[in-house]
């Protein structure tokens, strides 16, 4: 198993980004120098390798999909191109969908795809065959496009056309023609051949004249760039009209914007700068050829100070006020299903009995738009509707004066609520006169998630729950928390209350600064704070909410540039919400919610088993797993406890409706901890790894009078050093207390403080003996492992319980390649020092100098790659998820395995994903590795510290002549090997300088 390194913090994952991202950079210019120099092989791997470096890079995505497509994994290719599209609407993506789904065999989805692209994007040029194809599969008779400036283009055999605009035709149209300017203005476009629609038909002229871009002022005056993802070698037009709607001037965006490839797949954007002095003061709107304003419009030239801020004359009341009936207010623009999702729950969790009013932001979903026209003809909502979008914060105010004189709660239209989320929003609103706005717990709300607002860097954001979901946790909020208010610096607008006076006192969002959204609440709840009004969370709500990402390619931008209006008007802000975070106020509510949770997670369990482990991931992390497994099977309810910032926090594992993660503090909330576990009938302990936990086996099992087990997963029981390798790199050969203490003095422990200094490693390993000793039974899972800790600790009697079942045959071979091509070895796993990195850094090096016909693939990563593949005998392919290493070793068409591992392992699941993709598998003759292939017959076993070259020498010939193979054919067991013993007579000359050995 990967040994223990240390706890891992945000520090160690920033680290561990900032080199993946190096790496997949590194990776991405060598797949563009092969795909120079037609190597599309290379690049194919050169592509792999950076997507499993950085897999959310869309600058990586799109080339590995084509490189996929290229290569004939249509399968493959699509998995991506779904992600991506479903991401992005960009024409490139959706043609090249279609031909990976046509290549795998789906073509009613291929065709859907194609339909997409180009009723929503001006049809590329050179794709027509592939069109054709996709239209003959459809049974249409031909396909159609049509350009942001209104050019009709036809496919091949659909020359003689009707062509209808909102079901009027336009006369004479043939492929080439301009059609009139009303197609602009209206919901769809059809093109017909017989009466029946071509493909692309109808086309959505919305869709089609999308304009993306972004509009920023600076001293100089206004810059910005724009583009059309629909048409992207059409020049933008932009018009730039004052706060009357007067023009001022027309501007082409016409040179290229550097930089853009990392904001959206191919993107083309142009760059646009108006002076200042070419420009009258006051708000202005840099408005698309759709009429709509760029992101970022409206805005001033002058920059905002806090002098903009208009203080209220109107604070809090003394007295308690009177109620005002609240009304419900949702910004609405796409996202259709999700839409109607939020809307659907509203109504289901408050009845008819409270006014909602939709704000309709010129969504661009003609179903959706029809579906609101429905709802509000049957009265179940009160419509606003925009010709032209606007922006949440516009839209938002406008929905709040039509509710003027009511409480306004502020609703996002990617939200799901349940009964009672109201009801508590507005108890908390009026349990003082002075609070002006409250906010609900949620999955994903920054300062108000829940489980915690402390996700580490490279963490996924929280999932959106499902109805049931949040209709569960809302119960739980309700329960642990009601009535509960919590004092916060800011509200969150995804769902916020506004008490009516509040807005009354102070006025309505600050459209003209914060265009399309982000950070208009948190101007409006700082300007109400300076006038008094407090704002607090109400954790006893819970609002599930999707946080769907707005505004395209522009929303970093954007969201740097209200954050920085906001940093003018208010100096103290960013401070202000970084103290918050500090403090978290909103822990104990959290956790009470955690603990409801936790008991109704456990409703039905009628014991429970603690699996103690450490928060390294590894193959501790996968033993832990299985025996959660193991226990739900049985019918026990497995519980993990793990290290967490500043203490611990529980894991449910029984995989139920219910999750939760009680954190507590360690030490100081031991006994709340205790209390939480005997209450969830704890009745065994396995302790697995204690690493950055701060409490032991016997404190914890004696808290809560159970047995305890131990599983030992690697030897930092009696080595500090963790995995008996030196501070040279070399396996120490556990030299007994005077050589460990040698060992300590020259490179200390790597527990990172846990661990001793020399002169008390015998109260050290005094320690671990009592731990194992007062154990119930102490688990190795491999012979040699179980012999070591006997040696270390005399009496100690040690269990061996293997971690799998290791295969007795082989799968099917894999396929042979040619005569001429080198031998090529497979290193799988994370080849860190313990696992041999210097070993395989000094074969390949030893390969390249002796021009031998050998080269590695590391399946998975090393602490450093490039020296590894400057040598030009390996490549690394990057990490990869569990289940995917057997597949992706099998796809390397290796002729064998090689583990460097230098530490005496204690089991080692790389192993066996090599033996499940059909490899045999060379290993030092340390450790579970050597016990196993010696019991299996699937490999070799070598002295360790073999010199290098003997070890190539080894590895070229066992690959050639399949020694493996018949040692299995003879079903006797591998013995430890001398490279010479599988040599040929003619290739033994080699290694004549080193006396021939006889197999031991």
């Amino acid at each position: 198993m990967q040994p223990a390194r240390g706890r891992v913090t945000p520090q160690d994952r920033a680290a561990w980004q900032v080199w993946a991202d190096a790496q997949a950079q590194s990776a991405f210019r060598r797949a563009r120098e092969s795909e120079d120099a037609a190597d599309h092989g290379s690049a194919w791997a050169w592509y792999e390798r950076a997507h499993r470096l950085a897999p959310d890079s869309i600058v990586v995505a799109f080339p590995l999909a084509m490189a996929r497509l290229r290569g004939g994994d249509g399968a493959g290719a699509a998995q991506l191109l779904r992600t991506l599209t479903g991401r992005f609407d960009f024409r490139e993506g959706w043609v090249a969908l279609a031909a990976a789904l046509l290549m795998a065999g789906e073509d009613s989805v291929a065709i859907a795809a194609a339909q997409h692209a180009l009723s929503h994007h001006a049809p590329p040029d050179d794709m027509q065959p592939l069109l054709a194809r996709l239209a003959a599969r459809a049974g249409r008779p031909g396909w159609c496009g049509l350009s942001v400036s209104g050019r009709l283009c036809l496919g091949a055999g659909a020359s003689v056309v009707t062509v209808l605009i909102d079901g009027r035709p336009v006369p004479g149209a043939q492929d080439g023609t301009v059609l009139p300017a009303r197609w602009r203005r209206a919901r769809r476009v059809e093109v017909l051949a017989g009466g029946a629609n071509l493909l692309g038909s109808p086309l959505d002229p919305a869709a089609l004249q999308r304009t993306d871009g972004l509009v920023e002022a600076g001293p100089d005056g206004l810059s910005g760039w724009a583009w059309h993802p629909s048409d992207p070698d059409q020049v933008p037009v932009l018009h730039i009209r004052d706060a009357r709607g007067r023009m001022i001037r027309r501007v082409l965006a016409a040179d290229p914007a550097p930089g853009a490839e990392s904001m959206f797949p191919l993107a083309r954007p142009r760059r646009f700068a108006l002076a200042a002095a070419d420009l009258p003061p006051g708000p202005l709107h840099v408005l698309g050829p759709d009429g709509s304003d760029l992101t970022g419009s409206p805005l001033t030239v002058r920059p905002v100070t806090p002098s903009d801020v208009e203080p209220s004359t109107h604070p809090p009341p003394l007295e308690p006020p009177v109620r005002s009936g609240p009304a419900i207010v949702i910004p609405v623009h796409g996202d259709g299903a999700a839409t109607l999702a939020c809307l659907d729950s509203v109504r289901t969790s408050v009845g008819d009995a409270v006014p909602v009013i939709v704000v309709d932001d010129a969504t661009p979903d003609p179903v959706l738009a029809a579906e609101l026209d429905r709802r509000a003809r049957e009265g179940a909502i009160r419509l606003i509707r925009h010709t032209r979008r606007l922006g949440f914060p516009q839209s938002a105010n406008d929905g709040m004066r039509a509710a003027a004189g009511h409480d306004v709660l502020l609703l996002n239209s990617d939200t799901l609520v349940a009964g009672g989320w109201l009801e508590e929003l507005a108890d908390i609103a009026y349990g003082a006169p002075d609070i002006g706005t409250v906010t609900p717990l949620s999955n994903r709300a920054s300062l108000f998630s829940w489980p915690g607002p402390d996700a580490l860097p490279g963490d996924a954001p929280a999932p959106m729950p499902d109805l049931a979901t949040v209709q569960r946790l809302m119960a739980a909020a309700r329960a642990a928390n009601r009535g509960q208010a919590v004092d916060v610096p800011t509200g969150h607008g995804f769902c916020l209350f506004i008490r009516h006076d509040c807005l009354a006192a102070t006025g309505p969002f600050r459209a003209d600064l914060f265009a399309q959204g982000y950070g208009e609440e948190n101007e409006f709840c700082r300007r109400t704070a300076v006038a008094g009004w407090r704002h607090v969370a109400a954790p006893g709500a819970f609002v599930g909410h999707a946080g769907s990402a707005s505004f395209g390619a522009a929303r970093p931008a954007l969201l740097r540039r209200n954050l920085a209006i906001m940093d003018r008007l208010y100096p103290d802000y960013g401070a202000l919400v970084a103290a918050h975070a500090v403090v978290d106020p909103l822990f104990a509510a959290r956790r009470r919610l955690d603990l409801v949770c936790w008991r109704r997670g456990g409703a039905g369990w009628r014991h429970a088993v603690l699996l103690v482990t450490h928060d390294q991931g590894g193959g501790v992390e996968r033993v832990v797993r299985d025996r959660a497994r193991m226990w739900r099977a049985r019918g026990a309810r497995p519980v993990v406890l793990r290290p967490a910032p500043d203490g611990c926090r529980l894991e449910d594992a029984a995989g139920g409706a219910w999750s939760a993660s009680p954190r507590f503090h360690l030490p100081a909330e031991l006994d709340l901890l205790l209390a939480v576990l005997r209450a969830s009938g704890v009745d065994r302990l396995e302790w697995h790894h204690g690493l950055g936990l701060g409490i032991d086996a016997p404190t914890l099992a004696a808290g809560l009078g159970v047995p305890y087990s131990v599983h030992i997963h690697d030897y930092v029981w009696f080595c500090p050093r963790v995995a008996l390798v030196d501070p040279s790199g070399r396996y120490c050969g556990a030299p007994g207390p005077a050589g460990c203490a040698a060992c300590l003095q020259a490179g200390d422990s790597l527990l990172k403080g846990a661990g001793p200094v020399p002169g008390r490693l015998s109260a050290y390993r005094a320690r671990s003996n009592a731990v194992l000793r007062g154990a119930g039974a102490v688990m190795a899972p491999s012979a040699d492992t179980a012999r070591r800790m006997e040696r270390a600790f005399p009496g100690l009697a040690v269990g061996v319980v293997a971690l799998a079942d290791d295969p007795a045959d082989a799968p099917p071979a894999v396929a042979a390649r040619g005569p001429a091509a080198r031998i090529r070895v497979a290193v799988p796993g994370a080849i860190g020092v313990e696992k041999g990195y210097r070993v395989l850094l000094e074969a390949a090096q030893d390969a390249a100098a002796r021009a031998l016909d050998l080269e590695f693939i590391v399946v998975g990563h090393t602490p450093d790659d490039d020296a590894l593949m400057a040598t030009g005998r390996v490549f690394v392919t990057g990490p990869y998820a569990e289940g995917d290493g057997a597949a992706l070793l099998a796809a390397q068409r290796a002729d064998l395995a090689f583990l460097p591992s230098i530490w005496p392992e204690t089991w080692c699941f790389a192993l066996g994903l090599a033996w499940q993709a059909g490899l045999d598998a060379v290993v030092f003759d340390l450790g579970a590795m050597a016990e196993r292939v010696r019991r299996t017959g699937r490999g070799a076993v070598l002295p360790p510290g073999l010199p290098i070259h003997e070890l190539n020498t080894f590895l070229l010939s066992y690959g050639r002549i399949g020694a493996a193979s018949t040692c299995r054919r003879e079903k006797r067991e591998i013995p430890t090997l001398h490279p010479v013993d599988c040599l040929p007579a003619q290739d033994t000359a080699s290694c004549s300088s080193t006396p021939r050995r006889k197999a031991r």
